[in-house]
Parts: C-alpha cells; sequence; structure tokens
C-alpha cells in the first residue's frame, strides 16, 4: 500500500507526495470539484480497448453531481458502457450548501437513469452494504454491462476545512448522533457482536492505527523543505514567457 507519509506530504504540496499512479492504482487526488470523474472514465475505457480486466473507481460527495465535468463523464460513462463506477459519498452538505439546493431529484442515485446507467442507494455507514454495493457494480463492469452510481448516504460530522464552522449551519445535537453512530464505530460493534473480534485485538488494531499515523506524520514532517521554484515546473512542456516572467519576479522577492 501507499505510506501514510506519502499522503500527508501530497496534502502539505511537498514534492515527496507525488506518487506514480501505476504504482498504487489510485490516480493523483483532483483538488477541483468533479473533474477526476471524466478522468476516470476515460482510464476505464481505454482499459477496456486494451482488453484489461479492469474498473476504475470515481469518489466524490454530493456537491460534485452540480459540477458539469461531473455530467460529462457520466454522460460518456454510460455513452461508452465504460467499466466505472461513479461512486458519491453523500454527506448531505458542499460546504454550507444543503443538499435540497444541490438538486430536485429525490435522490442522486435517481440522476443515474438519465446516464443510462443503474443508481444504487446504500447506508454510507454500514461497511457491509457499501461493499456488497460496490462489489456487485465491479462485477456488472467487468461483465461489460457498463457503470453503476453508487450514491452512499452520510452525513458529515466534522468541519468541511478548517476555515469552516459548521455550527453556523448544522444542528449540533445531529453532529453528536452522527458521531456516536459512525461507521468505524458501527462495524467494531458489529464484529464484536458476531464474536469475530475480541475486545483485545480491536484495541490492538486502534494503537497500529495510531502508530501508523505517527510514524507517517514523522516521517512527512522530517522531508527537507521543498524549493519555491518547484509550482513552476510539471505544468507546461514548453513554459510560456509569462510564467518565465513570474519566476524571475519570485525569486526577486525571496532575494535570490
Amino acid at each position: 500500500g501507499m505510506p501514510a507519509s506519502t499522503v500527508l506530504s501530497w496534502w502539505r504540496g511537498h514534492p515527496a507526495g507525488w506518487w506514480n499512479p501505476a504504482e498504487f492504482n489510485v490516480a493523483s487526488i483532483c483538488v477541483p470539484i468533479a473533474t477526476h470523474v471524466p478522468h476516470a472514465v476515460g482510464l476505464a475505457w481505454g482499459s477496456r480497448l486494451k482488453g484489461e480486466d479492469r474498473v476504475a473507481v470515481a469518489y466524490f460527495g454530493d456537491g460534485a453531481t452540480s459540477e458539469g465535468a461531473f455530467h460529462e463523464g457520466a454522460t460518456f460513462a454510460g455513452v461508452l458502457k465504460a467499466p466505472a463506477i461513479l461512486f458519491c459519498n453523500n454527506n448531505q452538505w458542499a460546504i454550507s450548501t444543503p443538499l435540497e439546493a444541490q438538486t430536485a431529484a429525490p435522490t442522486l442515485a435517481d440522476k443515474a437513469i438519465g446516464y443510462g446507467m443503474p443508481g444504487v442507494r446504500v447506508d454510507g455507514g454500514d461497511v457491509l452494504a457499501v461493499y456488497e454495493a460496490t462489489r456487485e457494480a465491479v462485477t456488472r463492469a467487468r461483465a461489460g454491462e457498463g457503470p453503476t452510481f453508487i450514491e452512499a448516504v452520510t452525513y458529515r460530522a466534522a468541519p468541511h476545512a478548517t476555515a469552516d464552522d459548521p455550527s453556523i449551519y448544522i444542528d449540533s445535537e445531529r453532529v453528536r448522533e452522527e458521531k456516536e453512530n459512525e461507521c468505524v464505530g458501527r462495524f467494531e460493534r458489529y464484529l464484536l457482536r458476531r464474536g469475530v473480534l475480541d475486545g483485545v485485538r480491536a484495541e490492538e488494531i486502534k494503537q497500529e492505527a495510531l502508530e501508523l499515523m505517527r510514524t507517517g506524520i514523522a516521517e512527512a514532517e522530517a522531508e527537507p523543505a521543498a524549493e519555491p521554484d518547484l509550482v513552476f515546473e510539471h505544468a507546461y512542456a514548453d513554459p510560456p514567457p509569462g510564467l518565465a516572467d513570474d519566476l524571475a519576479e519570485l525569486r526577486r522577492v525571496l532575494g535570490e
């Protein structure tokens, strides 16, 4: 799997966070909302043309379904019968925009019919339900039956970002209830009830996860500082003159 330090470095904007998508079967993260949906559909279509038994999955939130790139990707996924899964984590808030301001459709899964694909709606807090819906979608895709749209219904129980204050627009009691019923805790309680997991092993797993994150943070923070010039690289094969002027201005400001 991908080292935790790699993911953390990516979010810090550090080159140690760059990775080869082919190595991990995970594409780099697209910050602009929904722009990766056409990418996933293109990868899926390309894999089919090469005769590969692969399926591409694009994960996004409810807000992404209001973006043009989502509709472009979903349209071509349906037209091309691409082996793709469009997986929407509907946490019911796009920053401070509620779901009812995103769509007039009864559910987001209902939108799938317009793209010629099945729409599946599951409890996003139920690990096994999400697994089963995804497994069935993968089976469909590999059988040549085309894409599937999955709507996993959850609720955002934390700020959208560090600059966000959800107490302004989200009911605190609802947040408390959702935190008590979050998916990891639900699955842990299920496994304990079934006797698949005991309390000792559950605690060991938690400590292993904490150690994984502590190690990842330490490794990411130990990386040498990145050079500011890097922000000008890897965007153009032939940098335009204006970009060179910007780089010269940056160096002047930094006193180089």
